[in-house]
């Protein structure tokens, strides 16, 4: 575990971070260059890419629970490796798949899955291994620098994303992702802190009775269920949203490749500015408060994209607008709710808990994404975007009115080390 100095002059803690940086640089191509290969290569329909967006939300409701009881039962950083290593090879096919000419929406279907599957565990074993190399009082802040991580993702990631689809084509781009995991791994593969044994999980004990003590932990703590609440409801309509909104941008708005990659970078810079803002608002407003405060910017940001309008230059603007306090609204949230959840829960218990969140919070999320796919022909791609972004607001008002919004100080420390 970390002294007191500097989290950036530890060497440990660079080293995750650090890889994560890198990987999720290439996640943002994908994020970009997966859909628009879909769209682009593949002609994908309105419902095909709500499958394709549900496809990926999958995994949480299939194998988070008993990924929890693994990840506690086991040392994460090897399992943060390993799933490092499997995304690679996954994304990979793409490109390969698409020179030999077998490349479909199916096999595009089951790479979702898979990847999402993997970035399931690989996220809860991270939330799971910075406690062991951060002390507890560092938490905020170690989540927050954790957090520039995707800043950095968000602002290199889709202009380089635009690039690589241009020069490239989408499955090609796809690439980059697969070699950012692989430095990501061989990173994680230096990291020398000594991770306590499994403790309260033995081996022994069935892989059911692991989950429900996860369960009863999440539920058993109120704050903790209202966090559960919050991120399903804010889960659901954000993946309504996300299901369209290419679509929209593309076809509706017809902005061009490269300019959404301009957009999504200059917009990311919120990603930055709430990544630097956490400790600050925590001393100032509360944790709870601030994540109240989180998810009601994201979602008002989420307003802009279909009231955009006018010139190029104007709605170009206006998107860039709504990416920025997207940006800074998700990361304060974030932050703040990892913190929160590293806090409350005992180190031995960690795994299992973030899974079971994990499971709760996201179980909605593949419906809502085939939800935004039919409201998208039935309705439209406009109404959808407005309807998803008025639902995101009901994720604020449920921690307004829960214990959540009395949070100003981390708690005391639950069976993890001050």
């Amino acid at each position: 575990m970390t002294s007191d100095a500097s989290l950036w002059r530890q060497p440990d803690f660079l080293k995750l971070w650090t890889g994560q940086a890198i990987s999720q640089i290439g996640s943002q191509v994908s994020f970009l260059a997966l859909p628009l290969t879909a769209v682009l290569t593949l002609d994908a329909t309105a419902a095909q890419m709500g499958l394709l967006t549900a496809m990926s939300s999958l995994p949480p409701l299939l194998i988070g629970l008993q990924a929890g009881v693994v990840i506690d039962r086991r040392e994460r950083r090897p399992i943060i490796i390993a799933s490092d290593i499997g995304s690679a090879v996954l994304l990979g096919c793409v490109p390969l798949a698409w020179a030999t000419n077998t490349l479909s929406i199916e096999m595009l279907y089951l790479i979702a899955f898979l990847i999402g599957s993997l970035s399931l565990i690989s996220s809860v074993a991270h939330q799971a291994f910075l406690p062991v190399i951060v002390r507890r009082r560092h938490l905020v802040d170690a989540n927050s620098k954790m957090a520039l991580t995707s800043t950095i993702a968000e602002v290199a990631g889709p202009t380089l994303a635009g690039s690589l689809v241009q020069l490239l084509t989408a499955p090609f781009a796809v690439a980059a992702d697969a070699i950012s995991f692989l430095v990501s791994a061989l990173l994680l593969s230096r990291i020398r802190t000594t991770e306590p044994g499994p403790g309260s999980v033995p081996r022994r004990h069935h892989i059911w009775r692991d989950v429900r003590e996860g369960l009863q932990m999440a539920l058993g703590e109120t704050r903790l269920r209202a966090l559960i609440g919050s991120r399903a409801v804010l889960n659901f309509f954000n993946a309504v949203l996300e299901t369209v909104f290419v679509l929209y941008i593309v076809h509706e708005l017809e902005i061009g490749i490269a300019l959404i990659g301009v957009v999504f970078s200059i917009g990311s810079i919120g990603f930055l500015v709430g990544a630097l803002l956490p400790v600050r608002l925590a001393a100032h407003l509360g944790v709870g408060p601030s994540m109240v405060m989180g998810i009601a910017v994201l979602a008002l940001s989420d307003l802009i994209v279909p009231f955009a309008g006018g010139t190029s230059i104007v709605v170009v603007s206006l998107l860039a607008i709504g990416q920025f306090f997207f940006g800074l609204g998700i990361t304060v949230f974030n932050i703040n709710q990892a913190s929160l959840r590293q806090a409350l829960v005992p180190a031995d218990y960690l795994g299992r808990v973030g899974a079971t969140i994990r499971v709760m919070a996201d179980g909605l999320t593949p419906l809502g994404a085939v939800l935004g796919g039919i409201m998208g022909t039935a309705f439209g791609l406009r109404e959808t975007l407005i309807l998803a972004a008025l639902g995101e607001l009901l994720g604020a008002i449920w921690l307004w009115h829960s214990p959540i919004w009395k949070v100003r100080k981390l708690p005391p420390p639950a069976g993890v080390q001050a």
